[in-house]
């Protein structure tokens, strides 16, 4: 994980809420994990824009803050799978209503994103 050279204090649960979650695709990454166990690819196909680069980085940074689980299987070739921990399931309501959230508003986020290009 990328060391801050200021280390940072966390003053309210918001900020470390937002240090553990936020990223592009962590969220999408969490809720997708809710349904089991996936492997490396299966978590891409859910998330096709995201570069496989930026996947790793983020399944590492949740892996480092203990939301998920790697699970490396001694076979050849190699087999991954991650898995939601308790802490990461107790994330499940948080992206559940984000989930909702962004569906109800989806419509008219994107009528705003078309005034904004005219």
């Amino acid at each position: 994980m990328y060391q801050k050279k200021i280390e940072k204090e966390y003053g309210c649960g918001m900020e470390v809420t937002v240090e553990v979650m936020g990223g592009k695709w962590k969220a999408c990454i969490i809720n997708h994990l809710s349904e089991g166990k996936r492997r490396p690819s299966e978590i891409k196909r859910f998330v096709p824009v995201a570069s496989r680069r930026s996947l790793e980085n983020q399944l590492s940074e949740l892996e480092q803050h203990g939301v998920i689980k790697k699970i490396i299987y001694p076979v050849m070739p190699p087999k991954v799978e991650y898995e939601l921990t308790d802490l990461g399931k107790s994330l499940l309501p948080i992206t559940r209503a984000m989930e909702i959230w962004g569906s109800d508003f989806k419509d008219r986020f994107l009528e705003l994103k078309q005034t904004d290009k005219t």
